[in-house]
């Protein structure tokens, strides 16, 4: 297994662990039905989506900012 796969599963672990913290139970649960599982992972992906316009928001500015530094370093010359 490579290096990246086991990071992966270390944070894994980590999921578990604050899973089973915060909620007393494990992904082997029977209370849930598959419609709630299923609410769960939408609102799941929809944060991920939050998440990454984010951050393609910040490399939006980003970019941006380089550009006008690069402007003002043309200007210059």
């Amino acid at each position: 297994m490579s290096k990246i796969e086991e990071l992966v599963i270390e944070k894994i672990r980590g999921r578990a662990e604050v899973g089973k913290s915060k909620y007393g139970t494990t992904m082997e649960r029977s209370d849930l039905d598959v419609e709630a599982w299923l609410i769960h992972l939408q609102e799941e992906l929809m944060d991920g989506v939050v998440y990454v316009e984010k951050l393609l928001d910040e490399i939006r500015d980003f970019k941006a900012l380089i550009s006008e530094v690069g402007e003002v370093i043309n200007d210059a010359k």
